[in-house]
């Protein structure tokens, strides 16, 4: 059995059943979470670009669109990927050499469920799936460090989950994944140096590609089934030798991702949070700073401080904005919050945030190195004027492992996002759908996303 085929394996008897309680719920609050970006980013203007291209095209008007209308599955896969995606708002799972976003694969399992008529159990099931594989080759197989990018191994994620979500028997499903595998191995230059929309359009573009395979396999198309360990498979031209039995996989992997409390790049959340407590306990502005000090770990360094990826001082754009640790830091002291409206391009240009970003000093720690990805530890010093400094320290903030949203936190970040959207009456009929999830089919969640309009701000 290829390593493929036993992985199909795995999905075919993947069920709600197999499920913990405690990632049903965490499921659930993905779900509320990936929507709640999804609705919040209706006026991005790639967008309304994405949109246009799907009106113009057409296409068989099996799956809703998030807003209105309906188009072919993995169309709908693409466009509603792109919202879950645009704002950098969704979850995150940190694995020692990758960094990934699971709910990314939310949009192509919506769709295909959708086309599907399935309930909300084999939706969750499915998604837990996708959970399961992304993180899993996150763990054992990083593809960062060679050059490629994390949507890479998402591409099985969104295989494995579209073929749970469409019943596909195993055969179908290996031969999905083998198509998918094959197909999307997409280059990292996508989140280093100056960063374009593709950056939060490259996993959208994995979703279309691939929802477009399952399809392909279900009709009977085959793939190479030893695209993992065959001869230039992933294994042998990207990844190296790793090992997974997946016939022993469960699927809890959900429980380990961590959900953003702040709308910027996850290695930025504990900085945030200290700068943001640091900003409440001495009443701060960001005129009488002079220094910003920040200790981090290595990947958060690399990433977003003006390691590896590129020097993160010169931010002209959303995309670049968050991804950028010194400009992050500044608008949180300059505005207190780091929202969507802090990436408005009036706010991006303004001199004050301009100015204190370049007062921002980013440092590697070794220490805090080791201690990622079981903790996010970093140390934050500000210097002011008049010669003072204060401290802070984290090893954490609220909605890492160590400190998971609570459901209840998760539906007001939802309402927060939403507001401009939808009335009241439908924001809280979403909520108790997904809440209620598993007891419903997901053509009534669909419906209800469809009823969101796009407003005018």
């Amino acid at each position: 059995m290829t390593h493929a085929e036993q992985l199909a394996t795995f999905v075919v008897g993947a069920s709600y059943n197999d499920l913990s309680e405690a990632a049903r719920q965490q499921l659930k609050i993905r779900v509320l979470d990936g929507l709640g970006c999804a609705i919040g980013a209706l006026n991005g203007d790639p967008i309304r670009l994405l949109k246009t291209q799907i009106e113009e095209f057409g296409g068989s008007e099996k799956s809703t669109l998030i807003g209105g209308g309906k188009t072919a599955p993995d169309r709908a896969a693409f466009y509603n990927s792109a919202l879950v995606r645009y704002l950098d708002f969704n979850d995150s799972y940190l694995a020692k050499g990758e960094t990934c976003h699971p709910s990314d694969n939310l949009g192509s399992i919506l769709s295909a469920s959708e086309y599907a008529k399935q309930d909300g159990r084999n939706l969750l099931a499915a998604l837990a799936v996708a959970y399961q594989v992304q993180c899993r080759l996150s763990d054992v197989a990083p593809v960062r460090a060679k050059g490629f990018d994390h949507t890479t191994q998402g591409s099985y994620a969104v295989a494995a989950g579209v073929s749970k979500a469409l019943s596909l028997d195993a055969s179908r499903t290996a031969n999905a994944i083998a198509i998918c595998g094959t197909a999307f191995n997409a280059l990292r230059v996508s989140r280093t140096g100056p960063l374009s929309h593709w950056k939060g359009l490259a996993y959208p573009n994995t979703a279309l590609g691939c929802t477009h395979g399952v399809f392909l396999a279900m009709r009977g198309i085959t793939g190479p089934l030893e695209v993992f360990e065959g001869n230039k498979g992933f294994m042998d031209a990207i990844a190296g030798r790793f090992e997974i039995d997946w016939l022993r996989e469960d699927l809890e992997r959900v429980t380990q991702t961590i959900l953003k409390r702040f709308n910027a790049e996850i290695h930025s959340q504990s900085v945030l949070e200290g700068v943001l407590e640091l900003k409440q306990e001495y009443g701060l502005s960001g005129e009488e700073i002079t220094k910003i000090e920040i200790e981090i770990f290595d990947v958060a360094y690399n990433i977003i401080g003006g390691g590896e990826e590129g020097d993160k001082t010169i931010v002209r754009t959303k995309e670049e904005a968050d991804h950028s640790l010194p400009y992050l830091v500044a608008v949180a002291i300059l505005d207190g919050r780091v929202m969507p409206e802090q990436y408005r391009p009036i706010r991006i240009q303004s001199q004050d945030v301009q100015t204190l970003l370049r007062k921002v000093t980013i440092r590697p720690s070794k220490n805090y190195s080791r201690r990622f990805p079981d903790e996010m530890p970093c140390r934050i010093a500000l210097t002011l004027g008049d010669g003072r400094r204060m401290m802070k320290e984290k090893r954490d903030y609220e909605g890492f492992r160590t400190r998971p949203m609570s459901w209840e936190t998760a539906v007001k970040k939802f309402e927060q996002l939403v507001s401009p959207y939808t009335e009241r009456s439908l924001c809280q009929e979403i909520v108790r759908t997904v809440s209620n999830l598993e007891s419903v089919q997901v053509s009534d969640l669909t419906s209800l996303l469809g009823k969101v309009r796009v407003s005018k701000i």
